[in-house]
């Protein structure tokens, strides 16, 4: 995160003695990234962070590409899909990745986790398209709800509980590097400017901590190089009494984005939500459409020479496309053009406005479809552009 912040006790200096009631030690632990170089967070716990009583056998927890799917824009039709798993780890389908990222849904049964999670091998981005709960972590609680875009740092242990009523559904991204706010929204000590399209008001830090101070069995499953390691701990990971620093899970709702208009039509990078390494995360929220006399509200054909392009549909009609629902993912592959489907454009021309939601994602390193993603693949896709 680009800003400090602090839950519960704490002592005056780092790395001094902070004593419990019955004279001990609190335990401190660093959480830091680019070794001692990036944003960090010191934490305090009642037991000893590497109170290991077991570990378990590990297994793969990994996605496998599809090199046969080749060069093809591609619509995944997922808009229909439920349950995609018994609980939040089985449940994540991710459905197209390379290198730097990975992406896909999660619909899990069981709506409260009765274990902890850590992903150590990258940041993630769960975005809430239908559902509501809690995230628990050690640095706190922190209510989610539809829309949320929750920032889960890496190595942060953590679980979900969500609502048993309504329906759930998740886009889970997980990213190599750390996902950041935009650098061109940000002055030299971080804070967020005047011209950016959200701003530190939007952002939800975890709101109180939630100790848990029993010792017992607690399951921690450990993500590492595409394997899951289960981890049992003889007390709760949450026994933090405080910590202050700049690095700690937080959530920023799309219904806060404040969008960008022009004259004229304006590009995606004017949507531009978080940046990470080898690609953007993008937010189109409703707006007023351009307003030039003689503008072209849908968006040109494009051609992208050094980017794969990923739009998931979240609510709402999109006036450049046909035949796409709620849920649907489409992908736009460098080196093919895409754009508006015939008819949309004389369509789009005196449209004042849009009601879309849609998450973009997009990728400086090619994409590919994974085997989870083939049953969703629209072979008719490619060629809906025929007039």
């Amino acid at each position: 995160m680009a800003y400090y912040y602090r839950l519960g006790e704490i002592p005056p200096k780092r790395h001094t003695q902070f004593r419990q009631p019955d004279g001990s030690l609190y335990k401190e632990e660093l959480v830091s990234s680019k070794g001692f170089s990036g944003i960090y967070s010191n934490l305090y716990h009642i037991f000893n962070p590497n109170e290991v009583k077991s570990i378990g056998k590990p297994r793969k927890y990994s996605w496998e590409p599809v090199k046969e799917h080749g060069l093809s824009q591609t619509h995944l039709k997922t808009s229909g899909v439920e349950i995609t798993g018994e609980d939040y780890l089985s449940a994540r389908k991710m459905l197209m990745m390379n290198s730097d990222v990975m992406m896909g849904i999660c619909t899990p049964r069981k709506r409260k986790m009765d274990f902890f999670f850590k992903n150590a091998d990258g940041d993630e981005l769960i975005y809430v398209h239908d559902g509501e709960g809690v995230l628990y972590s050690q640095f706190g609680k922190l209510p989610v709800r539809k829309g949320d875009y929750i920032v889960i740092p890496r190595t942060t242990i953590y679980r979900f509980e969500f609502n048993e009523e309504g329906p759930l559904r998740l886009l889970v991204i997980e990213s190599h590097g750390p996902i950041e706010t935009v650098k061109r929204y940000r002055n030299e000590v971080g804070q967020l400017l005047e011209h950016s399209p959200y701003c530190e008001r939007d952002i939800r830090t975890p709101e109180e901590l939630h100790i848990e101070r029993e010792k017992g069995d607690y399951l921690v499953q450990i993500k590492k190089q595409g394997m899951l390691y289960p981890y049992t701990y003889g007390h709760s990971p949450l026994d933090i009494v405080g910590w202050d620093g700049y690095l700690y899970p937080y959530a920023l709702s799309i219904f806060d984005f404040e969008p960008i208009t022009g004259r004229i039509h304006q590009p995606p990078p004017v949507h531009q939500t978080f940046q990470a390494w080898g690609f953007v995360i993008c937010s189109f929220v409703p707006r007023l459409f351009d307003y030039h006399p003689l503008a072209i509200p849908a968006p040109y054909n494009h051609s992208n020479i050094d980017s794969d392009e990923v739009l998931y549909y979240a609510e709402g009609e999109f006036m450049s496309r046909k035949g796409i629902d709620r849920g649907s993912f489409t992908i736009h592959m460098g080196g093919l053009p895409h754009g508006p489907h015939p008819g949309t454009v004389e369509k789009s021309i005196g449209a004042k406005s849009t009601e879309e939601y849609a998450v973009m994602l997009d990728t400086f390193k090619s994409l590919e479809i994974t085997t989870e993603a083939m049953e969703f693949v629209d072979k008719n896709y490619p060629m809906s552009w025929t007039e």
